[in-house]
């Protein structure tokens, strides 16, 4: 059970407000929030659907029903009779169908942070080329450098060491708890296109601000060279 308060909102109107979360790894690498079904302000209506899942049972599906009548299907579950009795009085809220998740006053971005993975972003004076398709795209002595548990380091670079005539903006963003929300480039080399491959977090949480305007690229998907040497393509999800 985490000491933390959260507060779940949709359309404006608190849907949760506790001070009992339970962190629950659903997944290795992302936590959510189960909530005490005492500390619901919405109803919940039951929807006739079911899933399983073999550590915790059936879960039991709801709509949120929100005090103005507007209804979000399926947006919560419930293991009513699971193995893990402590998820019993619990409820689980969809934390995409919801508008805003607070920790205590501050906004949670993409899902609850883990309370045993840390992020060391280090300035450093090694040299980081990034290649694509045998092309230079990147070259820092000043790169920062994001170590962060679980992940791949990762090389972000300042805007001026970037070849930016190849890169090309995309409406693409995906939100960390850690650092906060990125905006995507493809890359260009030639004729051929490679999609969404670098980031850049312009406005990081607080606990990242030394990564704030500079790019990073995919090691999955690049070439990234360190004092000279390639180094080993990571295998994740990104390649």
């Amino acid at each position: 059970m985490s000491q933390k308060r959260v507060r779940v909102y949709l359309g404006g109107q608190l849907v949760a407000d506790s001070t009992r979360p339970v962190l629950v790894w659903q997944t290795p690498h992302r936590p959510i929030y189960y909530l005490p079904v005492a500390d619901l302000r919405a109803k919940l209506e039951p929807n006739g659907e079911t899933t399983y899942c073999l550590s915790r049972g059936e879960a039991t599906l709801y709509d949120v029903v929100l005090e103005d009548g507007t209804v979000v299907a399926g947006a919560a579950a419930r293991y009513l009779d699971s193995q893990l009795t402590v998820l019993n009085d619990l409820v689980r809220l969809r934390f995409d169908l919801m508008d805003e998740w607070l920790e205590e006053n501050e906004p949670i971005y993409g899902h609850p942070r883990d309370p045993y993975i840390r992020v060391d972003i280090l300035a450093s004076s090694r040299h980081v080329r990034v290649g694509i398709d045998g092309v230079t795209v990147a070259d820092s002595h000043t790169p920062h450098i994001l170590f962060e548990t679980k992940r791949p380091v990762r090389y972000y670079l300042p805007l001026t060491d970037v070849r930016m005539d190849v890169l090309t903006p995309t409406a693409a963003h995906s939100s960390s708890p850690y650092k906060g929300t990125a905006d995507y480039w493809s890359v260009r080399v030639g004729d051929e296109e490679h999609r969404e491959i670098a980031w850049c977090y312009r406005n990081p949480l607080p606990e990242s601000q030394k990564i704030a305007g500079l790019v990073s690229f995919y090691n999955e998907r690049v070439d990234i060279y360190l004092d000279g040497e390639l180094q080993e393509r990571p295998h994740t999800l990104f390649g």
